[in-house]
């Protein structure tokens, strides 16, 4: 059945709510409470009417039916304070109080063949996937709904992240109840990769596990299982699509450069280019810094529009600045700042290029209001972007705000598992400059010990030891500088680490000096 009101188009057969022709995403017990309320229109539905049909008689607390609610007036453009379609009459109820158009379905002609499987689809260029539901492993029927609003919540937070492509979870929960082959389901959708899962209650907790899968060779790539109370499910269900987010994002990206790599150069497009840039970008070295910039510019060449290309071509400058490759460094700083003004202008919804542009306003052009402002414009589009919290948190290293710093970077480490040398050493940027040395050196030595390459580390264990009277340590450290960067010297430290504050650069200095860097 199609209820129509307003601008809007309800479709209980697809469970699919539009407006216009945009698809508004809903969570599922939000998409039954309006299927409630709007088929029981024509009279004032009570509190124990809603938790009868929509929560299976399951106790369920004033605030969170009254959030359920606000949610549901918020997808179809209602509000509390408004009550324009669902009203709440006091001590008796709430009532749908819009006018409804009915369009029943046509019932569809039969031609061909009625078992004629459907067509494949062709796999888009971006990444892309899909989350299918997840199965309900225990007695409790309730747990459905529970289920079903952590595929819808993962499925929203994946949409955020431009470089994918996500199949939309009304798509995805057509395969809910059915034995599944996932290379045929990955045929049927177009997408490379799935994430399945289950939930089984025990006693009064919940268990969540996931895994991540190549739907074209059937190998799986990630799993991993989470636990709570089940008293608090809502807030069990951001911690499980926090965390799941966080950790598969990195991973499909991983395997994606992996894939990129396997191409022959002859058939690249701009995304693929993207990918071999980051890889070669990660070798961190002067000779691979510069390839990786002419492949970030091959992919603008093929699509002028791809922001985040823009973005991480100013980034790599920013570290060529710092790691002491320039060759000419005043056209070089000019060419960032022109490619990091274009990410922002194309990327203003694109978390990753507004944070790598972010990263060189600080490094480059010393602009910190305006890289904060853009790197927090990032985190408000996608909160579960591990890369931008990476990110933020340097610039407010170099802001001078390390507390602010380190909130920023444990948010970053708890969404990506997998990758922690960049974060662990701005943690130990942000204790150094707090003057908790021995913190500092002790996150320093851990970003060290994950990329022995990694310059910044060596520094901050070389200035942090020496500032904490610990010579032997430091010595050892600016060995580690030494052997990285020939060419740092005491004049040019700023170069290396662009403090906003000058008793952070000044004392940065001090601890190199005494390290044993020279003048």
């Amino acid at each position: 059945m199609r209820y129509l009101f307003e601008a809007y188009a309800f479709d209980t057969d697809l469970r699919e709510l539009r407006r216009g022709t945009e698809i508004v995403s809903v969570a599922p017990q939000v998409f039954d409470l309006l299927d409630y309320l709007i088929r029981n229109r024509e009279r004032v539905v009570s509190k124990d009417d809603l938790i009868k049909h929509v929560w299976n008689d399951r106790a369920v607390s004033d605030a969170a039916l009254t959030t359920r609610l606000n949610v549901a007036r918020s997808a179809i453009g209602d509000s509390g304070e408004e009550q324009r379609l669902i009203k709440t009459l006091p001590r008796k109820g709430f009532r749908f109080v819009g006018q409804v158009e009915v369009k029943r379905p046509a019932v569809p002609a039969v031609t061909g063949n009625a078992t004629e499987p459907p067509p494949v689809l062709a796999l888009p260029t971006k990444p892309s996937i899909a989350v299918l539901p997840f199965q309900n492993l225990s007695a409790d029927p309730e747990q459905e709904y529970f289920a079903d609003g952590v595929v819808e919540d993962i499925t929203i937070a994946l949409s955020r992240f431009h470089w994918l492509f996500v199949i939309a979870s009304n798509s995805s929960l057509t395969y809910k109840g059915r034995a599944i082959d996932v290379k045929q389901v990955g045929r049927e959708l177009g997408v490379r990769y799935l994430l399945e899962g289950s939930v089984r209650k025990a006693g009064n907790r919940v268990r969540i596990a996931g895994q991540l899968i190549d739907a074209q060779t059937g190998a799986l790539l990630w799993a991993d299982r989470f636990e709570g109370a089940l008293e608090d499910v809502f807030e069990l269900q951001d911690h499980v699509t926090t965390s799941v987010v966080g950790a598969i994002t990195p991973k499909v990206q991983v395997e994606e450069i992996k894939r990129a790599a396997r191409k022959p150069t002859e058939n690249l497009g701009a995304y693929d280019y993207y990918l071999r840039g980051l890889a070669k970008l990660r070798r961190m070295n002067a000779q691979a810094n510069r390839e990786a910039f002419q492949l970030f510019c091959k992919a603008i060449e093929l699509d002028r529009a791809l922001a985040c290309a823009y973005g991480i071509a100013a980034y790599s400058i920013v570290v060529r600045k710092a790691r002491g490759w320039m060759i000419e460094p005043v056209q070089e700083g000019a060419e960032a700042m022109r490619l990091a003004r274009k990410a922002v202008d194309l990327g203003g919804d694109d978390p990753v290029a507004l944070g790598m542009a972010a990263y060189a306003y600080a490094g480059i052009a010393r602009e910190f209001d305006d890289a904060v402002a853009f790197v927090d414009r990032g985190l408000a589009l996608n909160p579960n972007a591990a890369q931008t919290w990476t990110l933020s948190g340097w610039v407010r290293v170099w802001r001078g705000e390390p507390e602010l710093a380190l909130d920023h970077l444990a948010r970053a480490r708890r969404l990506n598992p997998f990758e922690q040398m960049s974060i662990h050493g701005g943690m130990a940027y942000a204790h150094f400059i707090a003057s908790r040395y021995d913190l500092a050196s002790s996150y320093a030595e851990m970003g060290i010990r994950e990329n022995p390459t990694f310059l910044h580390s060596a520094c901050v264990s070389a200035a942090s030891n020496a500032l904490a009277g610990q010579l032997g340590q430091a010595q050892k450290a600016m060995a580690r500088v030494r052997e990285l960067s020939p060419d740092l010297r005491s004049a040019n430290v700023r170069d290396l680490a662009p403090f906003r504050r000058p008793e952070d650069l000044a004392k940065f200095t001090d601890g190199l000096r005494k390290a044993g860097l020279p003048e």
